[in-house]
């Protein structure tokens, strides 16, 4: 599967597309809060990083591995192991800071049309 790297929007229709070619009813995705830009469709949240660090000069610190939640009241699921950061206060799988969580939530609300 090809990555998208979003940067304008995308739409919803667009993302039930990539979900069906992967995992049913959820799209893996990276954020960068910094350039609030993602990465959708990677079969991998490292494989989104990469990318985004590759192709947008995107710093680690800034990156946050996502999963979309299509058919869920709850659309953003905060579950990836690229979100283990020790180095910048992230001991988990999960966001651990309120204010990234709700940033992350601004950039896919404001993304997805």
């Amino acid at each position: 599967m090809e990555i998208k790297i979003v940067k304008q929007g995308i739409k919803r229709t667009e993302l039930v597309d990539i979900a069906k070619k992967q995992f049913g009813d959820l799209v893996k995705a990276v954020v960068d809060i910094e350039k609030c830009i993602m990465a959708v469709g990677p079969d991998l949240h490292s494989d989104g990083e990469i990318l985004l660090e590759k192709k947008e000069g995107s710093k680690r610190e800034h990156i946050w591995g996502i999963n979309l939640r299509l058919e869920e009241d709850e659309l953003v699921e905060f579950d990836s192991v690229i979100n283990l950061k020790p180095a910048f206060n992230n001991r988990s799988r999960d966001v651990e800071n309120s204010e990234i969580r709700k940033k992350i939530k601004e950039i896919v609300n404001n993304l997805i049309i």
